[in-house]
């Protein structure tokens, strides 16, 4: 039972859920005009994709704000707490000004509606954050979208740039079949006249999205066409050859070698602002040791985070395909001979059986567990699965800070232990460490 005016808030904005997903626009774009349109206030910049939409958003803002921008970042899920899908500067909405943005936000939805559907969850906290940014008066706002872009919620924002990381198939009940209707779903963030920066390297995708930009007259700037990022020979840094410029010597902020195409989205599309605003201010101005700073800063938590050495304890969201093949990769580069437990929980509209069989070769035990949220798939759903590919030791333990606690307490020092298979059990985990830190 909510106790506090946030927890109440809370509770109020997590029960959105009930009216599921609504792909269109009219019911936000209502909304932010009751609160006078506080998504005109500021610069932004769109991030699409299937996979390193957060990293590659969190590098752009990292970057804007070393440059002196006050900056925003709107991203979901969320880990831990729900602040920390709005930042300012780094620093996540407060409490109490999550609890305004709420009132005010659902007091604009209650006067705008005149008889049509209540907004969804997506859309109220995607207008709060649009409201909070103009409040605090960023300068610039990077902002996430939820699923697909062409009816995202966010994409009622004309952007400075547009960056679509990459694609696969997800979401198909609302996306399509094929990488082709990816594209066109997440290619509809791309706006007349407003460059884009993309990764995508599916041959009927990039054709699509080469497409949108046609016809709206959109430059089109594609990874390893028009940008590129290699790593510095006998070196640990990055060498990156840009749309303008080129810097050499760069550390990657974020473990794992596919980071670095999400780097060289992020540098790709912060040239792209820099150059469109250059002259008009002094701080844009892109130099190394700006990157530097800025990528100095990042702090993108769940994606292969270490957190504990003995025994070795990552945490990684991997939620869909691609992100599991990128982690069983990881994992077999750099585990060596350690015994690695997976813990491991997964959503029932995630094609599990082919992640399992991306993550589960490594393995030496597993635990089955499920995150507490409807999506979860039955342990006994997933443990059949699991049971047709994997022999060894395998137990369920449902609960996820039960489950890691028996991990990390039944492994030697030199094991491995990797939480995977949501975001939402990354999240559960990354409570109890928190809480963990604290008691």
């Amino acid at each position: 039972m909510a106790n506090t005016p946030y927890e109440l808030c809370l509770e109020k904005i997590y029960k959105l859920g009930r009216f599921g997903i609504k792909l269109e626009l009219d019911t936000i774009l209502n909304i932010l005009s009751q609160l006078n349109t506080p998504h005109n206030n500021y610069k932004t910049v769109h991030v699409a994709g299937t996979n390193g939409k957060g990293s590659t958003a969190t590098c752009i803002a990292s970057i804007l704000n070393a440059a002196g921008f006050k900056t925003g970042i709107y991203t979901s899920p969320h880990l831990v707490r729900f602040n920390e899908r709005i930042c300012v500067n780094g620093q996540q909405i407060s409490d109490s000004d999550a609890v305004s943005a709420y009132e005010a936000v659902n007091a604009a939805d209650n006067r705008s509606r005149k008889g049509s559907r209540k907004a969804t969850f997506f859309e109220i906290v995607t207008a709060m954050a649009f409201y909070y940014f103009a409040k605090e008066k960023v300068e610039w706002a990077v902002i996430e979208t939820g699923m697909g872009g062409r009816f995202d919620a966010t994409n009622i924002i004309t952007p400075k740039v547009s960056v679509i990381t990459n694609l696969s198939i997800e979401h198909t009940a609302y996306l399509g079949h094929t990488i082709r209707d990816l594209a066109r779903e997440k290619g509809g963030i791309i706006k007349p006249g407003v460059p884009a920066v993309t990764a995508v390297s599916q041959p009927s995708g990039i054709n699509k999205l080469a497409e949108v930009a046609k016809d709206g007259a959109s430059a089109l700037y594609r990874f390893k066409n028009d940008f590129s990022i290699r790593k510095t020979p006998g070196r640990p840094t990055y060498n990156y050859k840009g749309i303008y410029q080129n810097f050499n010597g760069l550390t990657k902020p974020l473990p794992g070698e596919h980071q670095r195409e999400n780097l060289a989205l992020a540098l790709a599309a912060s040239e792209l602002i820099f150059e469109q605003n250059k002259g008009s201010d002094p701080r844009y101005e892109l130099t190394r040791e700006q990157i530097h700073k800025g990528l100095a800063q990042v702090n993108w938590p769940g994606r292969l985070e270490k957190i504990m050495d003995r025994p070795l304890v990552i945490l990684d969201g991997a939620h869909n395909f691609k992100a599991s093949a990128l982690l069983g990769k990881y994992l077999n580069q750099t585990l060596g001979n350690k015994k690695l437990t997976f813990v491991i929980g997964i959503l029932d509209d995630k094609p599990y059986e082919a992640m399992l069989a991306q993550l589960l070769p490594r393995a030496h035990r597993i635990i089955v567990t499920k995150a507490k949220i409807n999506r979860s798939i039955e342990p006994a759903v997933l443990t059949a699965a699991v049971r047709k590919i994997f022999n060894g030791e395998l137990q369920v333990i449902e609960d996820v800070k039960e489950a890691v606690s028996y991990a990390i307490s039944t492994s030697c020092k030199d094991d491995a232990i990797c939480i995977a298979g949501s975001l939402y059990v990354a999240g559960e985990a990354k409570e109890k460490f928190d809480m963990d830190l604290i008691t």
